[in-house]
């Protein structure tokens, strides 16, 4: 097999060299096309590759920048086009005054109600925005126990305004997707964050030297949740699914109670609770902490050999704990019920990376008997412990606080005493003074 290069010299040298640059240039271009085609297989190929679709598209390298100007230009067009396809607040509002109009008595409580065919005849009227609402199966969904086969008025026009919510939601998160891939990086979830800020009353007293610590309380939630595997990235269809922007986007109301911040993970006074805890714990004040500073971590009952596995598998930077892999761990702590934590948890708690906890494993984080922990989980494997076991029973939070929180074992220990003491009317308030 001849080069390309060596049939271009073969063939430059038999022809006239005194041709025009023009012409050889066209020469060139027309052998360059032929044997490009030749080696490439074009010509010899089964006739059905010519049916298949393309269906990848390679991204454009970081070299390339007329190709990524040109894809983030389309990526940009092709969302405008999406937002320019929702209903905005007047085609609502027109929206509602058609089903009010249509509604069909008697009402439902204090509820108004609609018939199919009524239902019909405003998506008709509707325009063509809102025909993707108007159809049997969106009917169906909503459809209860009305004797007259009706639907709710108000249920309707809130699972429409969901789902407007939900697509402009979708499209504000994709345009800080640099890569167009469906997924946020850290760096573009903080970015998100960030600007969003601003239009959060909640937030309107938090400092702006607080910012860069906020955004990072906040996108450690959605990262600890949403990516288990520790990939640095996000699905925004996951992001979607999940109450955690809900939560977020609840700052906007300027009225929300202070029963809902406290509880709320993204509210001020949460982040700032988590982040004055650290400040706290970090007595030399060299803005990390040790295992000594983290042992004194909420009621300071924490075992020391679950701290050294804490380090151990943490990241740490010479041996102490940032502000990042902090909150990683208190997300596990204060959530222990769910599986991400519990996966956090079992991780430290699986020294050998086997895979499952034995007699061995449970013996070294605290001296139980290991019978009782295998009652109280009821592993598929009588002698392992698997995170999947752990997760299914009902009592993964609590055999993990028996391993790694003195307090955990204590308050096991003596559960039948307090169950009895909270029937008396006892609180562990009037134990201690007693």
């Amino acid at each position: 097999m001849y080069s390309f290069s060596w049939l271009l010299g073969y063939f430059f040298i038999s022809n006239n060299i005194n041709r025009s640059e023009e012409e050889k240039k066209a020469e060139e271009t027309e052998l360059f096309s032929k044997y490009y085609s030749q080696w490439k297989g074009g010509g010899h190929r089964d006739s059905s590759y010519k049916n298949i679709p393309r269906f990848y598209y390679r991204l454009p390298a970081e070299d390339e920048v007329l190709l990524q100007k040109l894809r983030e230009e389309s990526r940009a067009v092709f969302l405008q086009r999406k937002s320019r396809e929702l209903l905005d607040n007047e085609e609502l509002q027109n929206l509602w005054f058609l089903l009010d109009k249509h509604q069909v008595p008697p009402m439902t409580g204090e509820e108004a109600m609609i018939s199919y065919e009524a239902y019909l005849k405003v998506g008709e009227k509707a325009g063509p925005k809102c025909k993707q609402f108007f159809t049997a199966r969106v009917y169906g969904k909503l459809l209860h126990n009305d004797p007259y086969g009706r639907i709710s008025i108000m249920q309707f026009f809130n699972y429409v305004m969901r789902k407007v919510w939900l697509h402009q939601t979708r499209i504000g998160l994709s345009l800080y997707d640099v890569a167009g891939q469906g997924y946020l990086r850290e760096s573009d979830l903080e970015n998100y964050i960030l600007e969003l800020i601003p239009t959060l009353p909640q937030l309107d007293g938090l400092e702006k030297s607080f910012y860069s610590f906020y955004v990072c309380t906040a996108v450690r939630k959605f990262f600890f949740f949403l990516d288990p595997l520790r990939t640095g990235k996000i699905k925004i269809q996951d992001i979607l699914a999940c109450s955690f922007l809900d939560d977020l986007l609840e700052l906007r109301d300027e009225e929300l109670s202070k029963e809902s911040q406290e509880s709320n993970w993204f509210s001020a006074p949460s982040a700032l609770r988590v982040y004055g805890q650290y400040l706290n714990l970090d007595k030399d004040h060299n803005g990390m902490l040790s295992k000594e500073e983290l042992s004194r971590y909420g009621t300071a009952t924490l075992t020391s050999v679950f701290l050294d596995r804490v380090y151990q598998e943490c990241l740490t930077y010479d041996g102490e704990m940032d502000y990042k892999t902090y909150l990683d761990f208190v997300l596990a702590l204060e959530n222990r019920k769910e599986p991400a934590a519990l996966q956090y948890i079992f991780k430290l708690l699986d020294m050998e990376n086997q895979g499952y906890l034995n007699v061995f494993s449970l013996n070294y984080f605290f001296r139980v008997s290991a019978d009782e922990i295998f009652d109280m989980v009821k592993p598929k494997d009588p002698y392992k412990i698997t995170l999947q076991d752990l997760v299914n029973s009902c009592q993964g939070d609590t055999v993990t606080s028996i391993l790694i929180d003195l307090n955990g074992f204590w308050t096991y220990e003596n559960r039948e005493v307090l169950v009895a003491n909270d029937n008396d009317g006892i609180s562990s308030v009037d134990l201690d003074d007693t």
